[in-house]
């Protein structure tokens, strides 16, 4: 029950919770993402998907960071190419997290740290950008 709460909350979240206005362009951008669970029997695999951003997507780093209404972003802090933010999810995926990206040019890693009804996992993100959108 508790990894299809935690894979349900990183599908609402990702790609969305790596990206940072400043940092990041509109475009085709392909997203890796590898969960990590202690206690997990074996290794998740990593899920590869392909997200197109518009100027619109990319214009607010709070709805960038998580589209979902029942998360509320704090702590947004960007230094160069580094932005940290922590959040707060209430509801049925309620969570606390914690972030950092580091973005080099069109591409970023990205470390989040996530803690729900007692469970702990860290998600980690690749992207990069592919081009314009068709």
């Amino acid at each position: 029950m508790r990894k299809a709460i935690f894979t349900s909350l990183a599908l609402l979240l990702v790609p969305a919770v790596t990206l940072a206005a400043d940092t990041i362009r509109e475009g085709l951008w392909e997203v890796t993402t590898q969960m990590e669970m202690p206690g997990m029997p074996m290794k998740m695999p990593a899920t590869v998907m392909k997200h197109c951003y518009t100027k619109n997507d990319v214009s607010d780093q709070k709805k960038i960071i998580s589209r979902d209404k029942n998360c509320v972003v704090t702590d947004l802090k960007t230094s160069s190419n580094k932005v940290s933010w922590k959040m707060k999810c209430t509801g049925e995926n309620a969570a606390t997290m914690t972030g950092e990206t580091v973005f080099g040019n069109d591409s970023y890693t990205s470390v989040m740290k996530m803690n729900s009804h007692g469970q702990k996992m860290t998600m980690k993100v690749k992207g990069k950008r592919l081009g314009t959108c068709k």
